[in-house]
């Protein structure tokens, strides 16, 4: 959904919205429990959320909502902790 949205210049939820629409099935690809492990390994060693979403091929927000979930804390753009 991100590369169409790019591809097109619209925004993912316009194009999930169309796919849905057209009764396109979705897959969903997340994380494994491992491989949220390793999430949180490399991005205590400093890896930034989308260096680390790039290595394990999903979006960075994806990477920031598993983190959240297992409650780690996150930096801003520029490291420091979050409020």
């Amino acid at each position: 959904m991100y590369q169409l949205g790019a591809r097109f210049g619209i925004e993912r939820r316009t194009v999930s919205a169309t796919l849905h629409r057209h009764g396109v099935p979705m897959r969903r690809r997340g994380l494994a429990p491992e491989q949220i492990d390793d999430a949180i390994h490399l991005y205590n060693l400093g890896w930034s959320l989308a260096r680390v979403g790039r290595h394990l091929g999903v979006d960075s927000t994806t990477v920031l909502a598993k983190l959240r979930q297992r409650g780690i804390p996150t930096r801003d753009a520029h490291g420091r902790p979050r409020a």
